[in-house]
């Protein structure tokens, strides 16, 4: 299994970033072959989706993120920003991995489909995400 650690700064406030372009470029360092591509984030407070951006989809993930899991004082885990706990919920509904399938060491994603970030946790602006590609 071929695997490697990067780190993506998402700053101090609410994004949906792109890991695509991270994703075939650890690919292409694999070698060419088939298998399936694992995305994985060791974070309590960030989570993944597979969308198309670039066209609002982003930012509608985000407001119905707010819309669903407001930022606000009603959860009981407490520390960090005003909200925070909230963020320790994300993960349960966009979870902190992926797998994609790979053959000649192409993503499989469809036309508009991006292997996406989304991290709501404004109190932590470094993240780490790796890629682990099991040959098939």
């Amino acid at each position: 299994m071929e695997s490697q650690q990067i780190e993506v700064r998402t700053g101090s406030t609410a994004v949906v970033h792109d890991l695509t372009r991270d994703a075939e470029k650890f690919l292409a360092g694999c070698g060419g072959g088939d298998g399936l591509l694992h995305v994985w984030v060791p974070h309590a407070t960030a989570g993944l989706a597979i969308i198309e951006t670039g066209a609002g989809s982003d930012d509608d993930l985000l407001r119905a993120i707010d819309d669903q899991l407001p930022r606000d004082g009603r959860w009981r885990h407490q520390h960090g920003t005003s909200g925070h706990g909230r963020d320790h919920v994300l993960p349960a509904f966009l979870p902190p991995y992926a797998t994609v399938p790979v053959l000649g060491g192409q993503l499989m994603l469809g036309t508009w489909q991006s292997i996406c970030l989304v991290d709501t946790n404004i109190d932590n602006p470094v993240r780490r995400v790796r890629f682990s590609l099991l040959p098939g």
